[in-house]
This record gives structure tokens, C-alpha cells and sequence, in this order.
């Protein structure tokens, strides 16, 4: 092996080549697998402590139940684990690729996401996925190159590679068979070269059954978990969903948000399968019982999803490891409607009111306002800009790499730290 590990052997559908490390490390004892490692390396980074104080849905820190993006990526990590385990992926491979997943997000979700792509449009874009490679292989500290570069934790190839759900560069995301994802990608220019690594020999635009399985139990975390948060927090009543008005309006809004080619009668009829099988509470009533009784609807239809793509891939496949580009995940089409239904109840009652308040446009002045901060004194660097950063900020010889540099750090910020940075600054 490259890295020159003498971890045990690896699990079944797995290889030595899928055990490498971009930057050569010295040899380990045989206590742990190099996946293992891996998994270890993330739990310990800062990139993910951090995520305990970056939003989710409602803005982190405003509800002491709902979800943050820490809370939600422990769950998609159980959720994966469960999965890849009935499939035989290595566990701890699927675990990295969960706990990665959302590293790359800034403070303020989705909202501060457009507002750096706006800033960075001219210099590669800004992407939470693309940031995430930049976190695990430059920024995140751990092991470093001879010559002095970051190679950020370093994770194995497979790691790496599962955790990359848009593999393939902005330019080359408008090219992509599937148009309706057109806007996203996984990779800016100057992180090219650890890009190429770790996808040689990977078939294009495809992404590992490890990556396919993070990406579904995403999807499942933050559908059901969220209808639980809008229960909990008096967004959301079960019992409007016996109002045909009601599930039309759903219906609509989440055929805007997550597209057209969602039919409507088809999300209709996963409303009324839901329903049937009484996995919504007849009510809320915030006492113990009425938790837990929440608790076990999640329970209940994380385990029908699992359940049913697990058959369904297994039906395609067969038996044995079904691991990295040998195999695809297979999802029933009656599983991703009662996916996109229960989204579609998150954005009914809770993003899309949310989108309408003020704050929001607070949150993208705030973003932009701090990255206009950090390069006001250009080629200086900002008072502001902290000693993690300098060093890259030394080492850009353009206006272009030191902007980049200032959004790495602005993306880094929680949305408390934002909030204080910005009062102090602005």
C-alpha cells in the first residue's frame, strides 16, 4: 500500500488500493483497520464539532429539541451504518462518508451557501460538497506532505471517494445526464489534483454504493426527522393531512422544490399509504407518552425504508458484499415518493414560511458583509482573519486565491460565531 499501513485485513470487497492515503504515512500498529482510522480522524476533527452550532432547519441554538447539522449527521450515520452493514459495505467507510457529508455547509445552511456562491462565482463557484473535500484534504489539520502542504485528515481512497456525492467539477456539472442536478459539484479548481487521485479508474459521473447509501440515509434522516421536529415544534398537526387542500398544497411546493418529474398523483397516493398505515400520531400532546409515541414513528418508517431498499437491491444483486462500484443501490419508487411526501411537509410548514422572514436576508448580509471584512485591506490580511488561515492567505499569489482563502474562513464560522464576528466587525 501507498501509505504503507499494516492494519488487518480489510473487509470482504475491499482492496489494499482502496486502503491508500493521498499523503505517504508511516506504518501503523495492527490494532484498528485503516477504515476504521478514518471514522476515528472525523470524530475528532473540529470541522465536526462544529456543526453542533450550524443550522439545520431552524437557525442552531433557537430550540432546545429541533435538530442541528451535528445532531442530524449522527443520525444519517446510524441510519447508514444500518444500512451498508444488511448490503456488507464496510461500516466504518459508510460512517465516514455520513459524518462528512455536511462538514463543507457554512453558518446559516442553505442561505449562507448563496451567499458565497454569489461572492466566489468568479473564482470556481462555492458548493457545501465541494467544500467538504477541501476541508477533509486541506484545511482540517492532521498530516502534512513532505514539501509542507495540508492533506487535511487524509482519509482513505474509499473514504474519500464515498463521501463525494458530485463528483465532477463546476464546469463540467451542466453536462450532467441528470440536469435537475446541474447546479451541484463536488470539486474547486485548485483542489484538482487530490480529485483526480482519488477517482482513478472510477467510472464518470458514478458515485461508490457507500457514497449511494450516505446520500439515501441523508435523504431518510432529514424526512423523518425533521416532520418529527415540525410536530414537536407546533409546526406541523398529523391530522391536516385528512385535508385534500392541505395535501395538494404539499403536494405542489415539494414538485418545486425537489422537481417536476415528481408526479402528483403518485405523491398523493404515498400520503394515503402513510396514512393508512397509521405512522402519523393522531395527536400531540408533548407528554412522555406522546414522545415516545413520536419516537417510534421514526423508528417505524426508518425501518420500512431501509427494509425495502435492502430487498430491492439484494432482488437486483444478490447476496455478498455489495461494495464500491460493484454493485448500485436500488430504491423502490413507492420508497423515494414517501421520501419526498414527508419532505415535502417540511417545506409546506416550516422552510418555506421560514424563507419569507426577515432574518434571512440578515443571514446573507451578515455572510457577505464578513467576507467584504476580510478583504478590505487586500493584499493585507485582515485583522480579522485567523492565525489557521494566515498561511494560506501567505501563500495565495492572487487576488483570486485570497478570496478564496477568506471564504474558506467565513464557511468555517457557526452561526453564533458569525452572528458575534459580525456585530464586532460590521
Amino acid at each position: 500500500m501507498e501509505s504503507g499501513e499494516t492494519d488487518r485485513l480489510l473487509t470482504e470487497g475491499y482492496t489494499g488500493y482502496d486502503e491508500e492515503r493521498w499523503a505517504p504515512e508511516p506504518p501503523k500498529s495492527r490494532d484498528r483497520t485503516a477504515f476504521e482510522r478514518d471514522r476515528a480522524r472525523l470524530v475528532h476533527s473540529s470541522a465536526l464539532r462544529r456543526l453542533g452550532a450550524k443550522t439545520q432547519i431552524l437557525v442552531a441554538g433557537t430550540d432546545d429539541f429541533a435538530r442541528t447539522r451535528l445532531t442530524h449527521t449522527l443520525e444519517v450515520a446510524q441510519i447508514g451504518r444500518q444500512i451498508g452493514s444488511l448490503l456488507g459495505c464496510d461500516p466504518d467507510v459508510v460512517d465516514c462518508a455520513c459524518l462528512a457529508h455536511d462538514l463543507g455547509h457554512p453558518p446559516f445552511g442553505h442561505n449562507g451557501e448563496r451567499a458565497l456562491s454569489r461572492i466566489a462565482s468568479g473564482i470556481g463557484g462555492f458548493e457545501g460538497n465541494a467544500q467538504t473535500l477541501r476541508l477533509l484534504t486541506r484545511l482540517e489539520p492532521k498530516v502534512f506532505f513532505e514539501d509542507g502542504r495540508s492533506a487535511g485528515v487524509n482519509l482513505t481512497r474509499a473514504a474519500l471517494d464515498a463521501s463525494m456525492k458530485y463528483p465532477w467539477t463546476i464546469e463540467r456539472a451542466a453536462e450532467h445526464p441528470k440536469g435537475e442536478r446541474s447546479v451541484k459539484f463536488g470539486v474547486y479548481p485548485d483542489d484538482r489534483p487530490v480529485f483526480e487521485w482519488l477517482r482513478q479508474g472510477a467510472p464518470e459521473w458514478t458515485t461508490p454504493m457507500e457514497c449511494q447509501v450516505m446520500d439515501l440515509s441523508d435523504d431518510i434522516a432529514y424526512s423523518v426527522h425533521d416532520v418529527e421536529d415540525a410536530i414537536v415544534g407546533g409546526s406541523f398537526d398529523p391530522i391536516t393531512l385528512t385535508d385534500p387542500k392541505i395535501v395538494a398544497g404539499i403536494v405542489e411546493v415539494a414538485r418545486d422544490w425537489y422537481g417536476q418529474k415528481w408526479d402528483a398523483d403518485k405523491l398523493e397516493a404515498a400520503f394515503t399509504r402513510l396514512r393508512d398505515l397509521r405512522f402519523f400520531p393522531d395527536r400531540f400532546t408533548g407528554t412522555r407518552h406522546s414522545l415516545a409515541t413520536l419516537k417510534n414513528m421514526t423508528s417505524a418508517l426508518i425501518g420500512r425504508f431501509a427494509s425495502s431498499v435492502e430487498h430491492a437491491t439484494r432482488a437486483r444483486h444478490g447476496e455478498g458484499p455489495l461494495t464500491r462500484y460493484s454493485a448500485g443501490l436500488v430504491i423502490p419508487e413507492e420508497t423515494s415518493y414517501e421520501i419526498v411526501a414527508l419532505k415535502g411537509i417540511s417545506v409546506y410548514f416550516v422552510m418555506a414560511p421560514n424563507e419569507k422572514q426577515p432574518f434571512h436576508d440578515e443571514q446573507l448580509t451578515i455572510v457577505t458583509d464578513l467576507v467584504e471584512v476580510m478583504m478590505r485591506n487586500d493584499p493585507k490580511p485582515s485583522d480579522a482573519l485567523e492565525t489557521v488561515f494566515l498561511e494560506d492567505w501567505d501563500r495565495a499569489g492572487s487576488y483570486d486565491e485570497r478570496l478564496r482563502v477568506a471564504i474558506d474562513q467565513v464557511a468555517s464560522l457557526t452561526d453564533g460565531s458569525a452572528l458575534a464576528l459580525h456585530s464586532i466587525l460590521c
